[in-house]
């Protein structure tokens, strides 16, 4: 079968004729990267990371930091050559084919809309844990939890995922603006808990350092590595940023150096204040988010450990003696966390914009509205399908399997830069992969062995779901491809 690759030359002159409008500059950028990812994997995966290794858990993060950096730095050098919306589903079109790039647009669906649907949820949380607290309303489960939650229907993770689509559509510069207002207020909540919590580490409290093992290790980074993705959904906004060749890269590495910094100084001042040591039965540690574990964390002994926290930087300030300012850390999360699904749900409208534009989807996706410049239409869609997932489903294993998406698409992206620079190495690159020899296959090699970190349930998940894309694909997609027709975008 023909491989259907599109030169790179065609991608930019589809951007050029069906364009969206540049108005993001450096900062907005890297704010854009800092909204995706500072939210719940730092303010609710901590504690699971906790169960899982212990204060291993520092490793964890600076393994799953690692495989991010050297994926971050193989997009900025493909984001600065192609400057367009798609991220790694465009870089893939232009490199391994129509098929790859379809594989990787439907994968990365598991990335952006369920991580979407995922923070909703947690947001829920959130908001009726600060409505019990400041007004002592106890709201009831029918209406705060999903029918497969054992309620019927979330109505608060319904009215952010709304709230949040309605903006997008407005505009991506009020989006862009809104997103910078929130990720200041993180920012601000998680300084003040370095600022609290560093001071009063105890250094026992680190030992013993990996309690269950190495390998758990391993597995905590499979499911921490929930804690970084976004970033990449600041390559997906290339097309909307003035001077992307130059913008792009700053907005992508600075964004990830500084949620990596924050991220290290979170999980010490957690660990060496309270202790994270796991919850375990006869010495074998117990999963979290099992029933053994949730019945485990209901006993007088377990309840203040932080493997057992749903709200784990708020229950370390309390722990140590902030109980006003732990409240506030809450409330900043509540407040934040919205950010999040603004930057997961952009991301995922750009990718179906683009598949569109190539004919990979229905036409009507990649309409541009005439007086807000956003493509309405598929925003519209997503957020509806966002929405759906929203109320009536669990978070569960939502991060691994979201994971299971971002892992191939990184991945695939650092097979592209090293593909490019033996098939085009003439071609103007604004940034180029530092020793790109090292970091591609590090890259590679860290998105593999992260996925086989993943639980079995999520790889599951991600073969049916890989299924059901290609009997899409070969549906509609193969027969409607502007490429292969030969019929321009």
């Amino acid at each position: 079968m023909n491989l259907r690759i599109k030169p790179l030359e065609d991608i930019l002159a589809s951007a050029e004729r069906k364009s969206l409008h540049r108005t993001l500059g450096p900062f907005q950028l890297m704010m854009l990267g800092v909204g995706a990812v500072i939210g719940t994997g730092i303010f609710v995966l901590t504690s699971s990371a906790a169960q899982l290794a212990g204060p291993g858990m520092m490793v964890s993060f600076i393994i799953a930091g690692i495989v991010c950096a050297v994926c971050a730095l193989c997009y900025a050098e493909l984001a600065s050559m192609v400057p367009v919306s798609g991220s790694a589903y465009t870089y893939s079109y232009a490199v391994m084919g129509e098929l790859a790039a379809w594989v990787v647009g439907w994968a990365l669906m598991l990335e952006y809309a369920v991580a979407a649907s995922a923070v909703s949820v947690g947001w829920s949380n959130y908001f009726v844990g600060v409505m019990q607290r400041a007004f002592g309303w106890h709201l009831p489960l029918e209406l705060t939890k999903g029918y497969f939650a054992g309620g019927f229907i979330n109505i608060p993770a319904v009215v952010i995922a709304l709230l949040v689509t309605t903006l997008l559509y407005i505009g991506t510069r009020e989006s862009a603006w809104v997103n910078t207002a929130l990720v200041v207020i993180k920012i601000v909540a998680l300084t003040v808990f370095c600022v609290l919590a560093l001071p009063v580490i105890q250094m026992e409290n680190f030992h013993p350092f990996t309690p269950l093992g190495y390998m758990p290790v391993g597995n905590a980074a499979a499911t921490i590595f929930f804690a970084y993705v976004g970033f990449d959904a600041v390559s997906t906004a290339a097309e909307e940023t003035k001077n992307p060749q130059r913008n792009v890269p700053i907005g992508l590495i600075g964004s990830l150096v500084l949620c990596t910094i924050f991220y290290l100084l979170v999980a010490a001042g957690a660990i060496g204040s309270v202790g994270a040591q796991p919850i375990m039965v006869n010495g074998v540690g117990l999963t979290p988010g099992s029933a053994e574990f949730v019945t485990a964390c209901k006993l007088a002994a377990n309840a203040g450990t932080l493997a057992c926290s749903d709200e784990a930087l708020a229950h370390v300030l309390a722990v140590i003696g902030w109980t006003k300012i732990a409240n506030l850390i809450g409330l900043a999360a509540f407040l934040a966390l919205p950010s999040v699904i603004l930057m997961m749900l952009f991301g995922q409208t750009r990718i179906f914009f683009v598949m569109s534009r190539d004919g990979l989807l229905p036409p009507a996706l990649s309409k541009v509205h005439a007086r807000f410049k956003t493509p309405h239409v598929v925003t519209a869609l997503t957020g509806c399908c966002v929405t759906v997932a929203a109320a009536f489903f669990p978070v569960g294993q939502l991060a691994n399997i979201s994971n299971s998406g971002t892992l191939l698409a990184f991945g695939t992206v650092a097979v592209v830069v090293m593909v490019l620079r033996i098939r085009d190495p003439d071609r103007k690159r604004s940034f180029r992969t530092p020793l790109i020899w090292v970091t591609g296959p590090v890259a590679v090699a860290g998105c593999a062995a992260l996925f086989w970190l993943l639980t079995g349930a999520a790889k599951q998940v991600f073969l049916v779901w890989g299924c059901i894309g290609l009997v899409v694909y070969f549906l509609y997609g193969y027969r409607k491809s502007h490429l292969a027709n030969g019929t321009q975008a």
